[in-house]
């Protein structure tokens, strides 16, 4: 079944020219099934890339799913075209009063800000307390899941001397788990943050679990049952060339970095990079968006009762 998308959304056509099942709403309208209202609240600057890259994994299941892009309403993006935010994207004050199967928080650059003195905290925040009456299911990714699951227990995120930057071998450390149905036991994810979240510290927390880590950049993708929430610090749903994309910006305006770790052939940066994640990118989403279907009530009225 497809992603339900309007025609004029730039992922609109990027997906259907790569083979995933895209249908306009009209067409949607027609069919007798309820669709997964899925919300994906947008915090990275690039927000029409962003929106590519999880529409390509929650588009790539049986489910027909209908995605609804949010924002912050307190903060306005200086890197996507007012047109397109106006256009595609209402603030989440203009939504909260809806039900949604299953939300995304992103990622957003500003690990090195105390979550506090981020300028949008404090409706982040409210956001995050809505998504325990509002929403099925919610997935935290990378500085999103860092800031709900210090939210919700007080976790912690710590600098790291340097930038965790390049795909890096992680372990399944539980295969019995329905949102790792399919996984091998060890793979690559793309990882590219300045902080990270201590397993100790988790593992102090009451009701969480952690369900994939690394010895070389620690715990990636924590179940959080009682919140009905996953937390993601890595990065599945990247391109293949996001991180030569972040790399090259980088040594273009003169920032130090290193070049991203077993990332291109042989590390020289003049190899395009082949990616190793994607089928286990699309096998997690597909088992979050699986169980959502498994857990959600048909009335989506019902959600949070």
């Amino acid at each position: 079944m497809p992603i339900t998308l309007p025609e004029t959304l730039p992922a609109y056509d990027v997906l259907r020219s790569e083979g995933v099942m895209v249908m306009s709403p009209d067409r949607a309208a027609q069919q007798d099934i309820r669709p997964l209202r899925i919300g994906l609240l947008n915090l990275m600057p690039k927000k029409i890339q962003t929106e590519n890259q999880f529409a390509r994994l929650i588009g790539s299941t049986p489910l027909q799913i209908d995605l609804h892009l949010i924002r912050m309403s307190t903060h306005a993006t200086k890197t996507t075209a007012a047109e397109h935010m106006a256009t595609f994207y209402r603030p989440f004050q203009s939504v909260k009063a809806e039900k949604f199967d299953g939300l995304i928080i992103t990622g957003a650059p500003i690990e090195h800000l105390p979550f506090e003195e981020v300028t949008y905290w404090d409706e982040l925040c409210e956001v995050m307390d809505w998504t325990q009456t509002h929403v099925q299911s919610t997935f935290g990714v990378c500085w999103g899941g860092m800031a709900m699951i210090n939210h919700f227990h007080g976790v912690r995120k710590h600098m790291l001397p340097q930038k965790a930057f390049g795909c890096f071998r992680h372990r399944n450390i539980a295969p019995t788990s329905p949102y790792l149905r399919g996984f091998s036991d060890d793979f690559v994810i793309p990882v590219s943050r300045w902080t990270e979240m201590r397993q100790g510290e988790i593992d102090a927390a009451t009701g969480l679990r952690t369900l994939l880590a690394s010895d070389e950049v620690g715990p990636c993708l924590v179940e959080d049952a009682g919140r009905r929430a996953l937390y993601i610090f890595n990065h599945f749903e990247y391109d293949s060339d996001t991180l030569k994309q972040e790399y090259d910006r980088d040594v273009a305006a003169g920032t130090p970095i290193n070049v991203p770790l077993n990332y291109f052939p042989d590390d020289n940066p003049a190899r395009p990079p082949l990616n190793r994640w994607r089928s286990h990118a699309h096998l997690l989403f597909g088992n979050w968006i699986n169980e959502i279907y498994q857990s959600t009530p048909y009335d989506i009225e019902e959600i949070g009762h």
